[in-house]
């Protein structure tokens, strides 16, 4: 049955249901009617009366007085029925409003989840096989350690954590250009992040801080922040699509969520995991944050909609700790486990409310050890998910059927890889410990 037929017979019932109340009125004031009527005119009801010998009837009485009193009492009792009747009817026609409205609302989320459905699909089924190139001629050799990549969204920007310091570079006809050398950090910075809204982007660091970066008038970047509430490294960091909420995890074992008022400030902290917090992701609804750590724990947290304060709606024990997840889609996430050559897929479980594992994906690790900070990342536009393990980052894409094939696994010497996938899946930068280079490639269809 459609919404339409749902409210139409919900609508003929509260007709019905009027009617009858209309009716049961209609019959009693008629009864009221008759009744007075029939004791003005009844001439037999007698009372007696005290010191007189004789009977009165009742009507001789009090008839000339008791008339005013009727009417009164019949204009007074039909405004109180018919107050009560509008208001039934009143409560009844918002009743009816609240489920149409609700009914629409449910229909219009099926049709747009049914034509996203259908999007999907036809552009899963127009995608091409790809590889993406090394571009041999452009690659940066940088000697330090580079932990920290992050393309901006129009590609025309790359920022590279080198050491302690953050070289950014202009990307322009496939090349990098070094523009300027920021070194406002104490220690290695391990995370770096864009904005899309405005002209900033955020660095986390093992010397503890994270950093809010502006452009200003001269559009060189400057230090507009530092945020020094963590205890120890940060190693995941993640912001919100509007840009007001920043997600922190550290090796201090705590979560950080921050907002942003005149200034960032840090509005809640989350201290349930028992080890470094080691990986973050946030759903599309960007109501739902999944965290790992290095005890084999993974953590579900909510934010309210009426509070605004996050909690933990789930905890999942794992077999094996792991460095990496991420969302798919907001009922699916990947949790990548340590150095093992298989991906677990936890799905929610619509009866229960509950995320469990369900199936396991094979792919490749080349190596018994594995090291942090390369985020999992899902390019949507492309239905391509971007895992680094072990010595290999694998290129895997979600078919129509909800399978995962990897399509390319990019093989290195070494498992000290970190790198990012541009948003529009057109380039993948990565630094590696062999080659000790700054390595640019591009997306190819076959």
């Amino acid at each position: 049955m459609n919404s339409g037929e749902i409210i139409g017979k919900y609508q003929n019932k509260v007709e019905e249901c009027l009617q009858g109340v209309q009716q049961y009125l209609d019959c009693s004031y008629d009864k009221i009617d008759s009744y007075l009527d029939q004791l003005l005119l009844d001439p037999y009801p007698y009372v007696p009366i005290k010191n007189l010998n004789l009977a009165l009837p009742v009507i001789q009485l009090f008839q000339p007085s008791i008339q005013p009193l009727i009417n009164q009492l019949i204009e007074e009792v039909k405004p109180i029925i018919n107050l009560t009747f509008y208001k039934q009817i009143k409560q009844q026609q918002e009743n009816l409003d609240c489920l149409q409205q609700q009914l629409i609302q449910q229909q219009t989320k099926q049709i747009q989840q049914q034509n996203q459905i259908i999007q999907d699909n036809h552009h899963q089924s127009n995608l091409k096989r790809f590889n993406y190139n090394l571009i041999q001629k452009y690659y940066i050799q940088q000697w330090e350690y580079c932990y920290a990549i992050a393309i901006n969204q129009d590609n025309s920007i790359v920022l590279a954590g080198c050491d302690s310091k953050i070289k950014i570079f202009e990307f322009k006809q496939e090349q990098l250009i070094q523009i300027q050398l920021l070194s406002d950090h104490q220690s290695n910075v391990t995370t770096l992040n864009f904005m899309k809204k405005s002209n900033q982007f955020i660095s986390g660091s093992s010397d503890n801080s994270i950093i809010i970066w502006s452009m200003d008038q001269h559009n060189q970047w400057i230090c507009s922040q530092k945020l020094n509430e963590h205890k120890d490294l940060i190693n995941c960091l993640l912001l919100n699509n509007n840009e007001d909420i920043i997600i922190s995890g550290s090796n201090d074992k705590s979560i950080k969520f921050w907002i942003k008022q005149n200034e960032w400030i840090c509005s809640q902290t989350i201290t349930d995991h028992t080890d470094d917090v080691l990986g973050l992701s946030l759903n599309e609804k960007q109501n739902r944050v999944i965290s790992c750590d290095k005890d084999k724990l993974i953590l579900i947290i909510e934010q309210s909609s009426q509070d605004q304060k996050w909690s933990i709606i789930q905890q999942i024990i794992v077999d094996e700790w792991g460095l990496r997840l991420c969302f798919i889609i907001d009922n699916l996430f990947i949790f990548q486990p340590y150095h093992q050559e298989k991906m677990h897929v936890y799905e929610l479980n619509n009866n229960n409310k509950q995320y469990s594992k369900t199936k396991e994906i094979a792919v490749k690790c080349g190596n018994n050890s594995c090291y942090y900070w390369f985020p999992q990342q899902y390019i949507k536009s492309k239905c391509l998910f971007v895992n680094k393990n072990g010595q290999n980052v694998n290129l895997i894409r979600k078919n129509q059927n909800g399978d995962f094939i990897t399509q390319q696994s990019i093989e290195f010497k070494h498992y000290y890889i970190f790198g990012q996938m541009s948003e529009n899946g057109e380039y993948l930068i990565t630094w590696d410990y062999d080659s000790k280079a700054i390595q640019i490639r591009k997306y190819d269809e076959e």
